[in-house]
Parts: structure tokens; C-alpha cells; sequence
């Protein structure tokens, strides 16, 4: 087996389909959905991590559904998977959403003492890393109707 077909293999897997399928939707949502919130186009939501929905729980939610679909809901890969994403479903919802709070805080603290942050090359902490539950179940909704819109339609 050569490198293209082991590329191509791996490319027009389902699993893979879903997971890359779940993440696309859930970033052009997150656009649209801040685009009406804020009232104007921000491309950068296209690519940002955190906000809503969470594409972190789409892909890793359409990974597992695929896999437990492909393998049975009762495979040693899908308690794999259903693992995965629970630490990663947490991690979003809890680390890093504390550490976007942090970094709000500390944006304030240095925008109320240093006035002119110019002077110092100062570069805001980025404060939108982190997922409310709400958005992580939001990004496991898409996550989990992408897979079956994948398997079941393709």
C-alpha cells in the first residue's frame, strides 16, 4: 500500500468525514450566530476556539457517534471515544473556560493600569477559549447529527 492510498483511506473514512463535516458546520454557525449578536461580520469566528457553539464537542462528538456506528455501540473503540470526548467536552467547559475568565481579568487590570499599552507592546490576552455547558451541548447536538447524517445520507 502506498502513501496516496493510505491518504486516501483515511480521507473518505466516515469517521473521519464526520468529525471534519461536524467541525466546519459548527465554525460557519459560530459565524452566523455572532454575527447576529454583534450585527456585523467577524471572519475570525471562522477559525476561533471557544463561543458557540462548541466545535471542540461537534468533533469529538461526531467521532464517537461514527465510531459506535461503524464498530457497535458496545466496542472496545467507542468506550475509547465516549472517554475522549467526556475529557474533552470537561476540559472545555471547565479549564478552559476558567482560564478565558482569568485572562478577562487581567485584560481589565492592565487596560485600568497601564493607559497606554503602545508603549509597552502590550497584546490582550485572549479571552474567548473557553465553552458555558450550554454551548458544549450545543457543538454535542451537531456533533452527534452530523454522524448521523453521514452515515445514513452518504
Amino acid at each position: 500500500m502506498d502513501f496516496i492510498e493510505v491518504l486516501l483511506d483515511i480521507v473518505l473514512n466516515p469517521v473521519f468525514i464526520s468529525a471534519i463535516v461536524a467541525v466546519v458546520v459548527s465554525q460557519v454557525l459560530k459565524l452566523f450566530y455572532y454575527y447576529f449578536k454583534e450585527k456585523k461580520v467577524n471572519l475570525r469566528y471562522l477559525a476561533s476556539s471557544g463561543g458557540f457553539p462548541s466545535s471542540h464537542a461537534a468533533t469529538v462528538t461526531a467521532l464517537t457517534i461514527s465510531i459506535g456506528l461503524l464498530e457497535g455501540f458496545n466496542s472496545t473503540f467507542f468506550i475509547m471515544a465516549v472517554t475522549f470526548s467526556l475529557i474533552v467536552m470537561y476540559d472545555a467547559a471547565g479549564v478552559r473556560q476558567a482560564a478565558g475568565e482569568q485572562a478577562r481579568i487581567l485584560n481589565k487590570i492592565v487596560d485600568e493600569v497601564v493607559p497606554d499599552k503602545h508603549i509597552n507592546n502590550y497584546e490582550s490576552l485572549k479571552e474567548l477559549i473557553g465553552h458555558t455547558p450550554l454551548e458544549v451541548l450545543a457543538g454535542a447536538v451537531i456533533g452527534f447529527l452530523t454522524a448521523l447524517a453521514i452515515h445514513f445520507y452518504l
